[in-house]
């Protein structure tokens, strides 16, 4: 049965930001869009593009309201497109995961990232699935925000387009098949 889902992926905008570690939501989006041949459009409080695979319906979104405010965005969308939490699959970096390491989970707790808070708390909890990126957390006390908003060190590059691909293919996969049945196929061959 075909469906229709938000995909949001979560970043901040302005080019001082464009290659951070915090920005790997906004990577993500910007290769499914580019394999779907989509472009995105300024729209309201989000760069959004949609697309239609296997007769399923993606639309997607990045927040133009930076990270902290993403709840903003994703409330907007989530209700002008009258989709339900459950098929809101937002991509976020997580330092609480290796550096390449990718989860998905059906709900969560925001784990102190901000721009997860913020979709808790003007959306309705958190009953969304989030697509995990581990980012690592090589930063000395105190110095976190530095590090999220840090580029990827030199040896991490050479690795990312792997890790961009890996987590296409789960959020393929959400479309597809839904959140449980990715948890169990992909997240078990990460390791």
């Amino acid at each position: 049965m075909a469906k229709k889902v938000l995909i949001v992926g979560l970043g901040n905008i302005g080019a001082e930001y464009a290659d951070t570690r915090h920005n790997i939501g906004f990577m993500v989006a910007d290769e499914l869009a580019r394999r779907a041949g989509a472009s995105f459009s300024t729209l309201r409080y989000a760069y959004y593009t949609e697309y239609r695979q296997r007769g399923n319906t993606i639309h997607l979104i990045k927040p133009t309201t930076y990270m902290n405010l993403s709840g903003k965005a994703v409330n907007y969308w989530m209700h002008e497109l009258r989709i339900p939490l459950e098929d809101i699959l937002v991509i976020v970096d997580e330092i609480a995961l290796p550096f390449g390491k990718i989860r998905l989970r059906a709900r969560g707790s925001a784990g102190g990232h901000n721009g997860l808070k913020n979709i808790e708390a003007l959306c309705g909890g958190s009953g969304y699935p989030r697509l995990r990126i581990g980012i690592g957390d090589n930063f000395p006390k105190g110095r976190q925000v530095d590090y999220v908003l840090s580029g990827f060190d030199d040896d991490e590059l050479p690795e990312l387009p792997g890790i961009i691909d890996r987590a296409v293919a789960f959020a393929d996969s959400f479309v597809h098949i839904g959140t449980e049945q990715t948890m169990n196929l992909l997240n078990s061959r990460q390791g």
